[in-house]
């Protein structure tokens, strides 16, 4: 069997496709998505028989590919039976392999991520001997949730649409979500998972100790992020983004006591520290705060900001603006009246 060149190319995107144990493609599904990738290597797109004719062109010689059909929601959906086969197949170069038996040593090494059970049968597959752990990541062995970091990486990675199961700290009823899972975020040793609503693709934030259970669904067609998430993260501190909320410019003073630890750990990437002239002005302005740093932060207010603000004890205090203030004074002051009923009590 003779095979051109457009021919192969798109037996290497179909190949790709039916070696996919996270999915299962219609025909429909398939001639998309080839389409999508001849269009990206600047090849001509191909009808829905052509890919019909190439699916039966793998089952024979040279390739003998056993393609397993299934009929899912009224569907013939297409893999390969075996799901470790695949019609190119290529070496590892020995450079290769010890380079990505360092990558597998190191990521083995995350305790955040105990539960990726592949990660050391892949290890061991490219005999690669087990090293003294050299990095060590922050973890919380108990937090809840933990267990399915491995699950929501994977469906992550391979674009993988899932049914959620959570509940909220206010109410333990159980609530499903059809759920297109992006980016998994580590914050003060807790995880949380960024996605977007399968109803209005609306992007939403859960902590993995709040989710009961994931399905994975792939049948489901996946829609890939309508956004770059990172930039979610560059106006707050934290997780939270209050998006009804403005950006607030910050002045807060920190005493010499943790004023190099806010110097070399910023509060926020905007930091700034205030120097001559302005430093003069804030001095005159505020006699009573002796010595220590004045600072400025350009952020979106949150919880997290509050607390992490709040973290610093006496040794920080919040200028402007009034707000922010008024948020902090009364977190302080409901533990001054806490803390007094309980010493009254054990007096």
């Amino acid at each position: 069997m003779s095979v051109t060149k457009n021919a192969l190319s798109r037996y290497m995107i179909l190949d790709e496709l039916l070696s996919d144990r996270h999915h299962k493609y219609s025909m429909s599904d398939l001639h998309e998505k080839c389409n999508e990738k001849l269009h990206d290597a600047g090849l001509p797109e191909v009808t829905k028989r052509c890919i019909e004719k190439d699916i039966n062109s793998l089952e024979f010689a040279p390739f003998y590919a056993e393609i397993d059909k299934q009929t899912v929601d009224g569907k013939t959906r297409y893999c390969y039976a075996d799901k470790h086969f695949s019609i190119f197949r290529k070496e590892l170069k020995e450079e290769e392999r010890l380079l990505l038996g360092e990558f597998l040593n190191t990521l083995g090494q995350f305790e955040g991520l105990a539960h990726f059970d592949w990660i050391e049968g892949f290890r061991l597959g490219l005999h690669v001997e087990e090293r003294p752990k050299i990095i060590s990541f922050s973890n919380n062995p108990y937090l809840l949730g933990s267990n399915l970091l491995g699950t929501l990486f994977d469906n992550i990675a391979n674009k993988v649409v899932i049914r959620l199961t959570y509940h909220t700290f206010a109410d333990e009823t159980e609530r499903a979500i059809l759920f297109h899972p992006y980016l998994l975020k580590q914050y003060h040793d807790r995880w949380f998972l960024f996605g977007a609503a399968d109803s209005d693709k609306k992007v939403l934030t859960f902590a993995l100790d709040r989710i009961d259970k994931v399905e994975p669904l792939p049948e489901k067609k996946y829609v890939e992020c309508p956004e770059d998430l990172s930039e979610r993260f560059e106006d707050i501190v934290g997780v939270t983004l209050f998006e009804d909320r403005n950006v607030e410019h910050i002045v807060f003073w920190v005493s010499d006591v943790s004023a190099n630890y806010v110097k070399t750990k910023p509060i926020h990437e905007s930091q700034r520290v205030y120097k001559n002239e302005k430093e003069d002005d804030l001095r005159q302005r505020y006699p009573s705060l002796e010595g220590g740093v004045f600072f400025s932060i350009d952020c979106i207010p949150n919880y997290e900001l509050i607390r992490e603000l709040c973290s610093y004890g006496k040794e920080l205090v919040v200028l402007s603006p009034h707000s922010i203030q008024n948020d902090i004074y009364t977190m302080i002051e409901g533990m001054y009246k806490k803390y007094m009923n309980i010493r009254t009590l054990n007096s």
